[in-house]
Protein backbone atom coordinates (compact mmCIF):
# COMPACT_ATOMS: atom_id res chain seq x y z
CA UNK A 1 0.00 0.00 0.00
CA UNK A 2 1.35 3.62 -1.07
CA UNK A 3 1.79 6.39 1.75
CA UNK A 4 -0.38 9.18 0.63
CA UNK A 5 0.75 11.82 3.01
CA UNK A 6 -1.32 14.34 2.06
CA UNK A 7 -4.58 12.39 2.88
CA UNK A 8 -2.56 11.85 6.11
CA UNK A 9 -2.34 15.85 6.58
CA UNK A 10 -5.70 16.38 5.74
CA UNK A 11 -6.29 13.68 8.54
CA UNK A 12 -3.86 15.85 11.21
CA UNK A 13 -5.92 18.56 10.26
CA UNK A 14 -9.01 16.99 11.03
CA UNK A 15 -8.42 16.39 14.61
CA UNK A 16 -9.64 18.94 17.03
CA UNK A 17 -6.85 20.88 18.49
CA UNK A 18 -6.73 18.73 21.92
CA UNK A 19 -6.20 15.56 20.38
CA UNK A 20 -3.81 17.27 17.65
CA UNK A 21 -1.56 18.62 20.72
CA UNK A 22 -1.78 15.18 22.45
CA UNK A 23 -1.49 13.30 19.31
CA UNK A 24 2.48 15.09 19.07
CA UNK A 25 2.88 14.44 22.86
CA UNK A 26 1.77 11.08 22.20
CA UNK A 27 4.39 10.68 19.10
CA UNK A 28 7.43 12.45 21.04
CA UNK A 29 6.97 9.52 24.22
CA UNK A 30 6.81 6.74 21.76
CA UNK A 31 10.18 7.67 19.44
CA UNK A 32 11.73 8.53 23.06
CA UNK A 33 10.96 5.64 24.45
CA UNK A 34 12.41 3.78 21.06
CA UNK A 35 15.34 5.56 20.93
CA UNK A 36 16.32 4.82 24.10
CA UNK A 37 15.70 1.24 23.45
CA UNK A 38 12.43 1.06 25.69
CA UNK A 39 9.22 -1.06 24.98
CA UNK A 40 5.50 0.22 23.11
CA UNK A 41 3.03 -2.58 23.61
CA UNK A 42 -0.45 -1.96 21.86
CA UNK A 43 -3.75 -2.96 23.23
CA UNK A 44 -6.25 -3.25 20.57
CA UNK A 45 -9.75 -4.21 20.53
CA UNK A 46 -11.63 -5.93 17.38
CA UNK A 47 -14.08 -4.28 15.16
CA UNK A 48 -12.74 -0.92 14.25
CA UNK A 49 -9.08 -2.11 14.40
CA UNK A 50 -9.91 -4.87 11.72
CA UNK A 51 -11.79 -2.75 9.63
CA UNK A 52 -9.96 0.57 9.26
CA UNK A 53 -6.75 -2.02 8.66
CA UNK A 54 -5.15 -0.82 12.28
CA UNK A 55 -4.65 -4.22 13.50
CA UNK A 56 -2.52 -4.77 9.46
CA UNK A 57 -0.20 -1.63 10.50
CA UNK A 58 0.29 -2.55 13.70
CA UNK A 59 1.89 -6.20 12.30
CA UNK A 60 4.01 -4.25 10.08
CA UNK A 61 5.07 -1.94 13.13
CA UNK A 62 6.15 -5.45 14.95
CA UNK A 63 7.96 -6.08 11.43
CA UNK A 64 9.86 -2.76 11.96
CA UNK A 65 10.59 -2.63 15.58
CA UNK A 66 8.36 -0.49 16.32
CA UNK A 67 5.58 -2.48 18.42
CA UNK A 68 7.00 -4.77 21.13
CA UNK A 69 3.56 -6.56 22.28
CA UNK A 70 0.15 -6.85 21.52
CA UNK A 71 -2.67 -7.63 23.78
CA UNK A 72 -6.10 -8.06 21.29
CA UNK A 73 -9.13 -9.78 21.48
CA UNK A 74 -10.13 -13.67 20.53
CA UNK A 75 -12.44 -11.85 17.52
CA UNK A 76 -9.58 -10.61 16.69
CA UNK A 77 -7.32 -14.14 16.71
CA UNK A 78 -10.27 -15.41 14.98
CA UNK A 79 -10.55 -12.95 12.05
CA UNK A 80 -6.67 -12.57 11.29
CA UNK A 81 -6.32 -16.39 11.00
CA UNK A 82 -9.44 -16.02 8.23
CA UNK A 83 -7.11 -13.64 7.02
CA UNK A 84 -8.09 -10.10 8.66
CA UNK A 85 -10.71 -9.02 5.88
CA UNK A 86 -12.36 -11.13 2.95
CA UNK A 87 -14.96 -10.71 0.59
CA UNK A 88 -18.50 -12.45 1.70
CA UNK A 89 -21.71 -12.67 -0.19
CA UNK A 90 -24.75 -12.48 1.56
CA UNK A 91 -28.08 -13.94 0.56
CA UNK A 92 -31.76 -14.95 1.98
CA UNK A 93 -31.16 -17.88 3.80
CA UNK A 94 -34.99 -19.17 2.79
CA UNK A 95 -33.71 -20.17 -0.74
CA UNK A 96 -31.11 -22.53 0.60
CA UNK A 97 -34.57 -24.55 2.91
CA UNK A 98 -32.70 -23.31 6.08
CA UNK A 99 -34.36 -22.66 9.22
CA UNK A 100 -34.88 -18.88 9.92
CA UNK A 101 -34.53 -19.89 13.55
CA UNK A 102 -31.25 -21.31 13.22
CA UNK A 103 -29.84 -17.69 10.94
CA UNK A 104 -28.46 -14.31 12.16
CA UNK A 105 -30.96 -11.09 12.39
CA UNK A 106 -32.55 -10.99 8.93
CA UNK A 107 -32.85 -14.46 7.94
CA UNK A 108 -29.30 -14.21 6.14
CA UNK A 109 -26.94 -16.75 4.55
CA UNK A 110 -23.08 -15.70 3.37
CA UNK A 111 -20.41 -17.59 1.56
CA UNK A 112 -16.83 -16.90 1.01
CA UNK A 113 -15.77 -15.45 -2.06
CA UNK A 114 -13.67 -18.50 -2.99
CA UNK A 115 -13.12 -19.34 -6.72
CA UNK A 116 -13.52 -22.81 -7.58
CA UNK A 117 -9.85 -24.49 -7.59
CA UNK A 118 -9.95 -22.95 -3.73
CA UNK A 119 -12.83 -24.47 -3.03
CA UNK A 120 -11.25 -27.94 -4.10
CA UNK A 121 -7.82 -27.51 -2.86
CA UNK A 122 -10.16 -26.60 0.64
CA UNK A 123 -12.50 -30.12 -0.03
CA UNK A 124 -8.86 -31.92 0.99
CA UNK A 125 -8.64 -30.37 4.47
CA UNK A 126 -12.69 -30.65 4.90
CA UNK A 127 -15.66 -32.21 4.33
CA UNK A 128 -17.79 -29.33 2.47
CA UNK A 129 -21.34 -28.89 1.07
CA UNK A 130 -20.92 -29.26 -2.61
CA UNK A 131 -24.63 -28.79 -3.09
CA UNK A 132 -25.06 -26.11 -1.37
CA UNK A 133 -21.96 -24.29 -3.00
CA UNK A 134 -22.90 -25.13 -6.05
CA UNK A 135 -26.24 -22.96 -5.56
CA UNK A 136 -24.52 -20.05 -3.82
CA UNK A 137 -23.46 -18.84 -7.67
CA UNK A 138 -26.94 -18.55 -8.92
CA UNK A 139 -28.42 -17.60 -5.25
CA UNK A 140 -30.00 -13.62 -5.10
CA UNK A 141 -27.74 -11.78 -2.76
CA UNK A 142 -24.90 -9.12 -2.84
CA UNK A 143 -21.06 -9.11 -2.02
CA UNK A 144 -19.43 -6.97 0.82
CA UNK A 145 -16.41 -7.09 2.51
CA UNK A 146 -15.70 -7.41 6.29
CA UNK A 147 -13.79 -9.20 8.72
CA UNK A 148 -12.57 -12.61 8.10
CA UNK A 149 -13.75 -16.08 8.87
CA UNK A 150 -16.99 -15.04 10.85
CA UNK A 151 -20.28 -16.16 9.53
CA UNK A 152 -19.39 -17.44 5.84
CA UNK A 153 -19.79 -20.82 4.49
CA UNK A 154 -17.10 -22.37 4.13
CA UNK A 155 -14.15 -20.03 5.95
CA UNK A 156 -16.07 -19.45 8.99
CA UNK A 157 -16.72 -23.47 9.75
CA UNK A 158 -13.53 -23.92 8.46
CA UNK A 159 -11.95 -21.61 11.45
CA UNK A 160 -14.17 -23.32 13.97
CA UNK A 161 -12.56 -26.37 13.17
CA UNK A 162 -9.47 -25.32 13.45
CA UNK A 163 -9.24 -23.99 16.65
CA UNK A 164 -10.46 -27.54 17.97
CA UNK A 165 -7.41 -28.52 16.15
CA UNK A 166 -4.66 -25.61 17.42
CA UNK A 167 -6.32 -26.25 20.85
CA UNK A 168 -4.92 -29.67 20.83
CA UNK A 169 -1.32 -29.04 20.35
CA UNK A 170 -1.79 -26.53 22.93
CA UNK A 171 -2.52 -29.06 25.14
CA UNK A 172 0.76 -31.14 23.94
CA UNK A 173 3.28 -28.14 23.93
CA UNK A 174 2.04 -26.15 26.81
CA UNK A 175 2.10 -23.07 24.50
CA UNK A 176 -0.64 -20.32 24.33
CA UNK A 177 -2.99 -20.53 21.57
CA UNK A 178 -2.07 -17.55 19.69
CA UNK A 179 1.64 -18.65 19.74
CA UNK A 180 0.62 -22.09 17.73
CA UNK A 181 -2.18 -19.88 15.32
CA UNK A 182 0.71 -17.59 15.18
CA UNK A 183 2.60 -20.50 13.53
CA UNK A 184 0.71 -20.76 10.17
CA UNK A 185 -0.62 -17.09 10.29
CA UNK A 186 0.13 -14.91 7.30
CA UNK A 187 3.36 -12.78 8.35
CA UNK A 188 0.53 -9.67 7.62
CA UNK A 189 -1.18 -10.02 10.39
CA UNK A 190 -0.45 -9.41 13.86
CA UNK A 191 -0.08 -13.09 14.91
CA UNK A 192 1.70 -14.07 12.19
CA UNK A 193 4.29 -11.16 12.98
CA UNK A 194 4.50 -11.65 15.93
CA UNK A 195 5.45 -15.66 15.26
CA UNK A 196 7.94 -14.45 12.78
CA UNK A 197 9.67 -11.90 15.27
CA UNK A 198 9.27 -13.17 18.91
CA UNK A 199 6.86 -10.56 19.84
CA UNK A 200 4.47 -11.94 22.65
CA UNK A 201 0.61 -11.54 20.77
CA UNK A 202 -1.75 -12.61 23.77
CA UNK A 203 -5.72 -12.12 24.54
CA UNK A 204 -6.89 -10.68 27.89
CA UNK A 205 -9.26 -11.85 29.81
CA UNK A 206 -12.18 -9.53 29.29
CA UNK A 207 -11.69 -10.05 25.72
CA UNK A 208 -11.66 -13.59 25.92
CA UNK A 209 -15.29 -13.67 25.25
CA UNK A 210 -15.85 -14.05 21.13
CA UNK A 211 -14.99 -15.68 17.99
CA UNK A 212 -16.64 -18.36 18.45
CA UNK A 213 -14.79 -22.21 19.40
CA UNK A 214 -11.71 -19.51 18.69
CA UNK A 215 -12.84 -17.93 22.29
CA UNK A 216 -13.11 -20.76 24.17
CA UNK A 217 -9.73 -22.36 22.74
CA UNK A 218 -8.14 -19.75 23.31
CA UNK A 219 -9.62 -19.22 26.77
CA UNK A 220 -8.98 -23.27 27.42
CA UNK A 221 -5.30 -23.69 26.13
CA UNK A 222 -3.50 -22.23 29.56
CA UNK A 223 -4.71 -21.62 32.94
CA UNK A 224 -6.34 -17.82 33.64
CA UNK A 225 -3.21 -17.84 36.42
CA UNK A 226 -0.83 -18.12 33.47
CA UNK A 227 -2.36 -15.63 30.70
CA UNK A 228 -2.49 -13.52 34.06
CA UNK A 229 0.81 -13.21 34.33
CA UNK A 230 2.08 -13.42 31.26
CA UNK A 231 0.11 -9.97 30.25
CA UNK A 232 1.73 -8.63 33.53
CA UNK A 233 4.80 -9.24 32.21
CA UNK A 234 4.48 -7.72 28.70
CA UNK A 235 3.09 -4.82 30.20
CA UNK A 236 5.64 -4.66 33.06
CA UNK A 237 8.23 -4.71 30.82
CA UNK A 238 6.69 -1.54 28.49
CA UNK A 239 7.46 1.91 28.86
CA UNK A 240 4.37 2.86 26.48
CA UNK A 241 0.99 1.72 26.41
CA UNK A 242 -0.98 2.36 23.28
CA UNK A 243 -5.07 1.31 23.51
CA UNK A 244 -6.46 1.23 20.51
CA UNK A 245 -10.81 1.48 20.38
CA UNK A 246 -10.61 -0.91 22.88
CA UNK A 247 -13.60 -1.82 26.36
CA UNK A 248 -12.91 -2.48 29.83
CA UNK A 249 -9.29 -1.65 29.68
CA UNK A 250 -8.87 -1.72 33.67
CA UNK A 251 -9.24 -5.41 34.10
CA UNK A 252 -6.29 -5.73 31.47
CA UNK A 253 -3.69 -3.15 32.49
CA UNK A 254 -3.66 -3.32 35.91
CA UNK A 255 -5.22 -7.03 36.90
CA UNK A 256 -4.29 -9.04 39.47
CA UNK A 257 -0.33 -8.00 39.56
CA UNK A 258 -0.15 -3.83 38.55
CA UNK A 259 0.29 -2.17 42.12
CA UNK A 260 -0.24 1.63 41.25
CA UNK A 261 -3.98 1.89 39.90
CA UNK A 262 -5.54 -1.72 40.34
CA UNK A 263 -5.33 -4.55 42.75
CA UNK A 264 -2.01 -6.16 43.02
CA UNK A 265 -1.42 -4.91 46.36
CA UNK A 266 -2.15 -8.05 47.85
CA UNK A 267 -0.42 -10.06 45.37
CA UNK A 268 3.02 -8.30 46.14
CA UNK A 269 2.24 -8.76 49.94
CA UNK A 270 2.15 -12.55 49.32
CA UNK A 271 5.53 -12.02 48.18
CA UNK A 272 4.10 -12.40 43.86
CA UNK A 273 5.58 -10.89 41.14
CA UNK A 274 3.93 -7.42 40.47
CA UNK A 275 4.56 -4.46 38.25
CA UNK A 276 3.11 -1.08 38.23
CA UNK A 277 2.23 1.49 35.75
CA UNK A 278 3.76 4.72 37.65
CA UNK A 279 6.03 6.19 35.43
CA UNK A 280 4.90 5.02 31.78
CA UNK A 281 2.92 6.71 29.42
CA UNK A 282 -0.37 5.31 28.67
CA UNK A 283 -2.18 6.52 25.60
CA UNK A 284 -5.18 6.17 24.54
CA UNK A 285 -7.49 6.38 20.52
CA UNK A 286 -10.58 6.45 21.17
CA UNK A 287 -13.75 8.29 20.18
CA UNK A 288 -15.53 9.07 23.49
CA UNK A 289 -14.76 12.55 24.65
CA UNK A 290 -16.30 11.35 28.10
CA UNK A 291 -12.43 9.77 28.44
CA UNK A 292 -10.79 13.21 28.12
CA UNK A 293 -13.83 14.58 30.02
CA UNK A 294 -12.76 12.44 33.45
CA UNK A 295 -9.48 13.24 33.06
CA UNK A 296 -9.82 17.26 32.96
CA UNK A 297 -12.27 16.63 36.36
CA UNK A 298 -9.39 14.71 38.02
CA UNK A 299 -6.61 17.72 36.78
CA UNK A 300 -9.24 20.58 37.92
CA UNK A 301 -10.09 19.37 41.41
CA UNK A 302 -9.18 15.63 42.16
CA UNK A 303 -12.77 14.44 41.79
CA UNK A 304 -12.18 11.07 40.50
CA UNK A 305 -9.25 10.36 43.24
CA UNK A 306 -11.80 11.58 45.61
CA UNK A 307 -14.52 9.68 45.00
CA UNK A 308 -12.21 6.82 45.05
CA UNK A 309 -11.22 7.95 48.59
CA UNK A 310 -14.64 8.37 49.59
CA UNK A 311 -16.16 5.20 48.30
CA UNK A 312 -18.14 7.49 46.47
CA UNK A 313 -20.08 6.83 42.69
CA UNK A 314 -17.61 8.27 40.37
CA UNK A 315 -20.44 8.48 37.26
CA UNK A 316 -23.05 10.32 40.25
CA UNK A 317 -20.16 13.05 41.04
CA UNK A 318 -18.52 13.33 37.46
CA UNK A 319 -22.11 13.53 36.11
CA UNK A 320 -20.95 12.07 32.90
CA UNK A 321 -21.32 8.22 31.77
CA UNK A 322 -18.31 6.72 33.41
CA UNK A 323 -16.54 4.01 31.80
CA UNK A 324 -14.58 1.47 33.96
CA UNK A 325 -11.47 2.53 32.47
CA UNK A 326 -11.70 6.34 33.23
CA UNK A 327 -10.38 5.90 36.57
CA UNK A 328 -7.28 4.67 36.19
CA UNK A 329 -6.82 6.38 32.90
CA UNK A 330 -8.04 9.65 34.50
CA UNK A 331 -5.91 9.51 37.54
CA UNK A 332 -2.76 8.54 35.44
CA UNK A 333 -0.40 11.20 35.55
CA UNK A 334 1.10 9.85 32.04
CA UNK A 335 -2.41 9.19 30.20
CA UNK A 336 -2.76 10.83 26.80
CA UNK A 337 -6.20 10.97 25.66
CA UNK A 338 -6.60 11.23 21.22
CA UNK A 339 -10.12 11.60 20.45
CA UNK A 340 -10.95 10.75 17.42
CA UNK A 341 -11.29 8.34 15.06
CA UNK A 342 -8.60 5.64 14.70
CA UNK A 343 -8.63 5.39 10.84
CA UNK A 344 -7.34 8.72 10.87
CA UNK A 345 -5.11 8.61 14.47
CA UNK A 346 -3.49 5.67 13.01
CA UNK A 347 -1.48 6.37 9.63
CA UNK A 348 -1.12 9.77 11.23
CA UNK A 349 0.92 8.22 14.32
CA UNK A 350 2.45 5.44 12.29
CA UNK A 351 4.03 7.93 10.18
CA UNK A 352 5.43 10.45 12.04
CA UNK A 353 6.96 7.87 14.32
CA UNK A 354 8.13 5.74 11.00
CA UNK A 355 9.55 9.67 10.09
CA UNK A 356 11.88 10.34 13.42
CA UNK A 357 13.09 6.61 13.50
CA UNK A 358 14.55 6.43 9.71
CA UNK A 359 12.23 3.30 9.34
CA UNK A 360 10.09 2.89 5.08
CA UNK A 361 6.85 1.56 5.93
CA UNK A 362 6.04 -0.90 3.53
CA UNK A 363 1.94 -0.57 4.75
CA UNK A 364 -0.65 1.82 5.22
CA UNK A 365 -3.85 1.74 6.85
CA UNK A 366 -6.65 4.69 6.15
CA UNK A 367 -10.20 5.73 7.34
CA UNK A 368 -12.03 3.23 5.37
CA UNK A 369 -14.73 5.59 3.74
CA UNK A 370 -11.63 7.42 1.94
CA UNK A 371 -10.76 6.07 -1.48
CA UNK A 372 -7.25 5.26 0.37
CA UNK A 373 -9.44 2.71 2.72
CA UNK A 374 -10.89 1.13 0.37
CA UNK A 375 -8.09 0.07 -1.94
CA UNK A 376 -6.57 -0.83 1.28
CA UNK A 377 -9.39 -3.07 2.74
CA UNK A 378 -8.99 -4.72 -1.19
CA UNK A 379 -5.61 -5.02 -0.64
CA UNK A 380 -5.88 -6.96 2.30
CA UNK A 381 -8.74 -8.89 0.81
CA UNK A 382 -6.52 -9.78 -2.05
CA UNK A 383 -2.96 -10.10 -0.59
CA UNK A 384 -3.69 -11.25 3.38
CA UNK A 385 -4.03 -15.30 3.25
CA UNK A 386 -6.10 -17.15 5.61
CA UNK A 387 -4.65 -19.56 7.63
CA UNK A 388 -1.73 -21.98 6.51
CA UNK A 389 -2.34 -25.63 8.30
CA UNK A 390 0.57 -27.56 6.30
CA UNK A 391 2.79 -24.31 7.86
CA UNK A 392 1.38 -25.22 11.18
CA UNK A 393 2.07 -28.28 11.06
CA UNK A 394 5.89 -27.70 9.73
CA UNK A 395 6.67 -25.44 12.76
CA UNK A 396 5.07 -28.26 15.15
CA UNK A 397 7.67 -30.50 13.80
CA UNK A 398 10.44 -28.29 14.49
CA UNK A 399 9.28 -27.27 17.89
CA UNK A 400 9.33 -31.00 18.69
CA UNK A 401 13.21 -31.45 17.54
Amino acid sequence: MKINRELIGQFYAGLDDRSRMTLDTAIEKVVEAKRKGGKVVVVTGSGPNIHEGVTTLVAELIEKGVVDGVTTSSAVINHEMGGTLDRVKMCPAAQFGLPEEKMPRGNVFEFTDMTDEQIDELGKEMILDRELLVKRKDAEGHFVIKAAANMAYPMGLRTEMLADEIHSVCRQTGLPFEVVAGWGCDPRTMLGAGARKGVPVLVTLPQLVGGGHVGLAVGDSIAIAERSRRISELLGASDVIIESAVALTQEIHDGPFETYTGHGIWSWWQHQPTYSLRDKTLIRFDLDENLRKAQDLQKQSAMIQEAINKGLPKTKLSKIPFRMEMSAFARHEGSLPVIGDIGMIWPIFALRVADALNIDLEYMSYKQETDDGKQMRQWIVDNIKPFDRKLMQERLAGFRH
